[in-house]
């Protein structure tokens, strides 16, 4: 059979275990199928879970990220076991913002990042942590990450 560009793939396709924690997780690239062209790809991942590092106490956040790929795109099933690798993670909101963030970059060296982590509150205070790479692009079309600030029930 003839070789693809995706044969370096290990996740897709298989089983795949949940790794134990996002330094174990491999986060895999495939080849961009259009280098040069301006689009924006968009993850969302509405049940993100992590740890409190001093209480053990589970956190919830609805994370977007968006990117402007280069010479590569980010495979979604690795992308989806590493944001499960946090389940047992502990680390601050801002910590697992920025270090998801930073190993997207790191895998993929996007165009251009951003990140948006809407977390739920505990202590009775949400906390939103936004990062990005640098300006977004001349010319990109930005729609809004569409998650409304915290505001109870009422």
């Amino acid at each position: 059979m003839a070789e693809t560009i995706y044969d370096n793939l290990t996740q897709l396709g298989t089983k795949s275990d949940l790794p134990n924690t996002p330094d174990e997780a491999v986060l895999e690239t495939v080849p961009n199928p259009h280098p040069g062209t301006l689009y924006l790809v968009r993850f969302t991942s509405p049940e993100f879970t992590s740890l409190c590092p001093i209480t053990g106490q589970p956190d919830f956040a609805h994370i977007v990220i968006d990117y402007v790929p280069e010479d590569s795109l980010v495979e979604s099933k690795s992308l989806k076991l590493f944001l499960g690798s946090f389940r047992n993670h502990g680390a601050f909101h801002e910590d697992c913002t920025i270090a998801i963030a930073q190993r997207l970059v790191d895998a993929m060296e996007p165009r251009w990042l951003r990140i948006g982590a809407y977390w739920y509150p505990r202590g009775g205070i949400p906390i939103d942590v936004f990062w990005q790479t640098d300006e977004p692009p001349a010319g990109l079309w930005l729609p809004d990450q569409g998650v409304p600030t915290y505001r109870g029930r009422g």
